[in-house]
Formats: structure tokens, sequence, C-alpha cells
């Protein structure tokens, strides 16, 4: 890592960049994306709040956040108005990098958040509410669905990053989503844009993956990120040490493809 600029201070953006890493797809690297990109900024001097939105919890869980019953969660200050600096916990071994943990019961929120007023801003406000000049970035890691959760996520950013699966079904799902984007834009964010599009899952023995590859770069052209995320067994492994593949086995091809995807990120200007 170190020859690869492993000490190299990448340059902080004016503002903190507010992202949701969405896809209504399931098992596209969401997740996966969230909590590597996070760690490689933040072991690259900048400042980073990871925002698990998905009941599941798995970016808490990769992260080592404890959570347990007693645990208070973003489903607190989405339904109780928590805020978020309380929530924020730091992750072991990472400096600069915090985790505002997912628990269980997330998967009731959607359900509540139906009777509360604006209830589409409520990640929003509570951002609003946060003193964000320390921190640079935001990653708000969204649950594999189209419902206010991932809604709340999309008015509260300012970007959205698509990790894409290089397999054909990866690109049917695409178009609605682009759609719930620009519905967005034009109801409740007008300031939205999707400005990061990362291949991930790319296998270079299949003809198939270039092919998608291809055709998301034809469609997407600049928005799409020049690094490709390969297959990774390491990068499959790390959530089950509680950690990032960055910090797991900073060598493997997963963990120098998202410290690339990091960089990317890093030195493009804000779209």
């Amino acid at each position: 890592m170190a020859s690869r600029g492993q000490d190299e201070i990448w340059p902080r953006p004016g503002s903190c960049r507010v992202i949701s890493v969405a896809n209504q797809k399931g098992g596209v690297g969401k997740t996966t994306t969230t909590v590597n990109i996070a760690a490689a900024l933040a072991m690259h001097g900048q400042r980073v709040l990871v925002v698990d939105l998905d009941p599941q919890g798995n970016a808490s869980t990769a992260l080592s956040m404890e959570r347990d019953n007693q645990t208070r969660s973003i489903y607190h200050c989405l339904v109780e108005d928590e805020e978020i600096r309380k929530l924020a916990q730091p992750v072991p071994d990472i400096p600069g990098l915090w985790c505002a943990p997912a628990t269980i019961d997330l998967a009731g929120a959607e359900i509540e958040l139906v009777s509360l007023v604006a209830r589409e801003a409520r990640l929003k406000r509570a951002f609003a509410a946060y003193d964000t000049s320390d921190l640079d970035y935001i990653l708000i890691d969204c649950p594999p669905s189209l419902g206010l959760l991932t809604v709340n996520a999309m008015v509260a950013c300012d970007e959205v990053m698509i990790p894409i699966q290089c397999e054909y079904y990866a690109l049917e799902g695409l178009g609605q989503l682009l759609r719930n984007v620009e519905l967005v834009q034009s109801h409740l964010n007008p300031g939205l844009a999707v400005s990061t599009i990362l291949l991930t899952m790319y296998d270079g023995r299949t003809r198939l993956s270039q092919q998608v590859a291809d055709e998301v770069r034809s469609h997407f052209q600049d928005t799409v990120l020049d690094t490709v995320i390969p297959r990774s067994v390491r990068v499959s492994e790390a959530p089950s040490y509680g950690q990032s593949v960055m910090t797991y086995d900073p060598s493997s091809t997963g963990a120098v493809a998202y410290l690339d995807a990091a960089r990317e990120i890093a030195h493009r200007a804000k779209r």
C-alpha cells in the first residue's frame, strides 16, 4: 500500500460531500463499495461518516460497530429525532472514520415514517442540524429498494453513486433507478445528480463483463469511473472479520481496486 501512495494525502473538497450509494437491485456491491471507499478515503487524510440506512446492517458489521438491543441507531434519528452526532461511533483502527449504525429496528421505519410530517426529509433535517464542517464526506449505504429510506437518502444528499454489477440483469433495473432519481430531482431535491457509476464484480475472463462495461460507458461516459472492481474472495471474506478489505488484506486485487476508485472520487470535481 505504501508503494501505491498509502501516505499520500488526497485533496479535501471545499465542503462536505454527501453521497448516497444506491441501487435497488441487491447483491451489486453497495455495502462493500460504501465501506471500502470510506475506509480508503479515511486512510488518505479524509474525515468520513458512513450512515448505514440498510436494515440488514451489513455496513455496521463490516465496520465493527457494536449492536445490541440497547444500541441507539439511525432509526432513532429518523423516527425520534436523535442527533446524528450522538449516534456516530468511531471505527476501530481507522482514524477519521465514523459510522452511524443500523439495527433491525430500521426494518419497521418505513411504516412508522408514513405518518410523520415531511417524511421524505427526515434525514435531510438531521444533516442540517449536524455541523459538517469537520467532515469531508458522508456516505449513505442505501437498502436494496426504492422505498422511503432510499428516498430519504436521495433528498438528503447532493450526489448519487451507483454500483453496477457487470452482469446483464444489473442493466435492467438501472432505468427504474434513474427515473426515481429524476422524480426526486423534480419534486424534492433539485440539486441531486448521479455523479459516479462504479462497475463491480468484473470478471475479465468473460465476454459478458466486457460487454456490460462497454455498454455502461457508452451511455454514461465520464460519469463511469475508470477503475473497475474485480471479483475478489478477499473482499467477500473481510466483513466476517469485522473489517474492510482495506485493512484485512491491503495488497489484494480488491483492495487495490477500491483504493484506485476512491482516489478517482477524491480527485474528481463535484459534478
